[in-house]
């Protein structure tokens, strides 16, 4: 294993996080304008119904694994401006 891709896994730990907490940020905001609704529903809300839950737990996927993507490619591509290589996963 490369040195690069040693180094890179703490630094793509904290990426991911900060990258977790912006795509909960970026979810509520999106539902707030689909829904017009402040609060999204979560699977235990009983006073929410099937449809609307699985619409916001699909939603909240699909941003999560979009902005995931996008830091985890963005952490990659520095690594390679900073170090000439690419690290491996």
């Amino acid at each position: 294993m490369k040195a690069v891709t040693v180094a890179y896994k703490p630094v793509g730990l904290l990426v991911g996080i900060a990258g977790g907490m912006l795509a909960g940020a970026v979810f509520s905001q999106v539902w707030k304008l689909v829904a017009h609704d402040d609060d999204a529903p979560d699977m235990l809300d009983e006073d929410r119904g099937w449809g609307e839950a699985l619409a916001a737990a699909a939603l909240h996927g699909a941003i999560f694994a979009v902005v995931k993507g996008v830091v985890n490619r963005a952490g990659a591509s520095g690594v390679r401006r900073l170090t000439g290589d690419w690290p491996k996963g």
